[in-house]
């Protein structure tokens, strides 16, 4: 039997790379540059591919899945998937897959490290002493104050997976917790105390509001203006979900203008690329989309890529199809 054609957009950690190398139904090719490629590169390396993992980063539309005729399966080595023209690669009969849960405790764990970060001044108060300003004659008991986050109120707009998770770590700070959802979660409430309330009222009663949210046409800008007014000049704003629920100009203004007291971001608006204004301001923490950035998360992102794109490629059903509807055994 012919070997199917695999092609990696980028070097993933080891367990999915091995998963797949050892198997001999598999001919691997990896682009082992340490940068994304162009446009026109990953037309001219999909062609003859029977399945690809590719990254969050990688632009799959429809010139480059038309590039291969005989591409079966395109593994996202990421949760979302918003990367991917889906309903052109759907009308292909082309499965796709990502790679869910696995990195909900890591994103969560993130997130925390941004709250943390803001409420207490962290990497203001690094850049403070590596620029060599740590001196007694420089401090004093008013220098670089940040705010407590024990007993203060957590705002989770989307209470799924991530949101949950970042909510129960809230319970150990003994915080209020408030959440926005199509419908109630009992379950969840019963464990955390949480209580569903409308966003106007979450973002008008939260001390620390965090998006968990995914990029869409209805969540495009969900943060604006007017939602930055309702929040308390004390609020901190918190994203590690999509760049783009957020308003960017909006927020410099808001940042700017002390309309809320702080942001702390993993994702943007239009990234990689950062809005100016925010590397210009020290009442905001900057992140480089760290979120699933732990080697054990990685590693098990890994072989799920690999595992779903094995199950795709050889008539099986794999485990985190996102279009299933055209699976035919």
């Amino acid at each position: 039997m012919k070997p199917f054609n695999v092609f990696i957009t980028r070097l993933i950690p080891d367990p999915g790379l091995h998963l797949l190398k050892k198997d001999k139904r598999f001919k691997v090719r990896v682009n082992t540059l340490n940068h994304p490629l162009t446009h026109q590169e990953l037309i001219r390396n999909f062609k003859g591919k029977d399945g690809v993992i590719c990254l969050l980063s990688d632009k799959i539309d429809k010139k480059i899945i038309n590039a291969s005729p005989a591409l079966k399966i395109i593994a996202n080595y990421a949760v979302g998937y918003d990367n991917i023209d889906i309903g052109h690669a759907t009308c292909r009969g082309i499965l796709i897959t990502n790679t869910p849960g696995v990195l909900t405790e890591a994103t969560a764990e993130l997130t925390w490290a941004l709250i943390l970060a803001i409420a207490r001044r962290i990497t203001e108060g690094e850049r403070f002493l590596r620029a060599g300003k740590f001196t007694y004659t420089n401090w004093s008991p008013t220098l670089l104050l940040g705010t407590d986050i024990r007993d203060k109120t957590i705002g989770i707009i989307g209470a799924g997976r991530i949101g949950q998770s970042v909510a129960r770590k809230a319970i150990g700070f003994q915080m209020k917790i408030l959440y926005t959802g199509r419908k109630a979660k009992t379950d969840f409430e019963k464990e955390t105390g949480a209580r569903r309330v409308s966003l106007s009222r979450l973002l008008k009663q939260s001390d620390f509001v965090c998006l968990h949210i995914p990029g869409t046409s209805q969540t495009y800008h969900l943060i604006g203006m007017k939602e930055l007014q309702m929040m308390k000049h004390t609020a901190f704003l918190i994203n590690a979900s999509r760049g783009v629920v957020i308003d960017e100009n909006a927020l410099v203004k808001a940042l700017s203008n002390k309309i809320i007291a702080g942001a702390a971001l993993d994702v943007y608006e239009k990234e990689p690329s950062v809005h100016p204004g925010l590397l210009k301001l020290n009442n905001v923490v900057l992140m480089p989309h760290l979120g699933s950035a732990t080697v054990e998360t990685r590693n098990k992102m890994s072989l799920i890529a690999a595992t779903n794109l094995i199950a795709g490629l050889t008539g099986n059903r794999p485990p985190n199809l996102i279009n299933p509807d055209i699976f035919r055994p």
